[in-house]
């Protein structure tokens, strides 16, 4: 079994002490089965609260770290974590007032110039994203915006690939956050900056799809900083009893919305300072 260094089963022995706490037919347990086979199957499915009205935040939260073990004890190692619904209009949308987060694993990384594995996945999209690698360990809970800046060794610009396991992408908030936030696939460009060179509410990005510019934004769409939704990863999962570590990769949420990637297409992001980066469905 890999486990990033440091990684605490806080959570997740939370989750496994509820886990077999029936609500009609369903139990934490069966939600992560129900996930974890549609995401290795390939296949998408109706929201889970359609069928269990029971899945609160809380209650898919747990389920989320015991999905992220059940990954981990079949040979995937925890690289970092990502935030989900960071823009203000995707919160109204879902009627939140703060990200979510989730994880990541090694499993989800994609090598520079590597195709996305479209076979792989059910319905990809792209987002583009500031993407932090943490010099040291960041715990909640208290964690202002400029003490989780100064955990950041270094920012690039990157894309997340998202790949709910719900059909036509309808869920809840709990659907989402037991489904790891949709996490599938991400991949950064080159370009490693220091922080303190950079104005990240300032840094724009432009998204461009088979060469046509469908989307741009600035890092500020990302909470109004990205080292907001950093805090707010931090705390989060604080309270969850888990901590940032040293290392670790933290995707700061979507600046712009996602677009479809698909077989022979290609996803690109030019960012003012942290270079571009491109995808391509294969």
């Amino acid at each position: 079994m890999k486990r990033a260094s440091g990684w605490t089963t806080t959570g997740a022995r939370a989750a496994g002490a509820m886990e077999g706490a029936e609500v009609g037919d369903w139990t934490i347990e069966r939600v992560v089965d129900e996930l974890y086979a549609a995401e290795a199957g390939r296949y998408d499915r109706t929201p889970i609260t359609d069928e269990f009205p029971g899945l609160d935040i809380e209650t898919a939260y747990r389920a989320q770290d015991l999905l992220v073990e059940r990954k981990v004890a079949d040979g995937q190692t925890i690289t970092g974590v990502k935030l989900g619904l960071t823009s203000r209009a995707k919160q109204q949308r879902m009627g939140i007032d703060a990200p979510l987060t989730a994880w990541l694993t090694d499993a989800m990384t994609l090598p520079a110039g590597a195709p996305a594995p479209l076979a792989e996945l059910i319905h990809p999209r792209v987002e583009p994203e500031i993407v932090f690698v943490l010099g040291e360990d960041l715990a909640g809970p208290g964690i202002t915006a400029a003490r989780a800046m100064r955990s950041v060794s270094a920012v690039l610009g990157g894309y997340e690939i998202i790949d709910s396991r719900y059909r036509d992408f309808r869920f809840t908030l709990p659907d989402v956050i037991a489904d790891n936030a949709s996490a599938a696939r991400w991949g950064s460009g080159p370009v490693a900056l220091d922080p303190a060179d950079l104005d990240l509410s300032l840094e724009a990005c432009l998204v461009e799809v088979d060469g046509e510019i469908v989307d741009t934004a600035t890092g500020a769409a990302v909470q109004g900083h990205p080292a907001e939704a950093l805090a707010l990863a931090a705390n989060s999962l604080g309270a969850r009893g888990h901590r940032l570590r040293a290392g670790w990769i933290v995707l700061t949420g979507g600046i712009t919305d996602a677009v479809f990637l698909r077989p022979g297409s290609s996803v690109s992001v030019q960012f003012s300072n942290l270079g571009s980066v491109t995808v391509t469905g294969a």
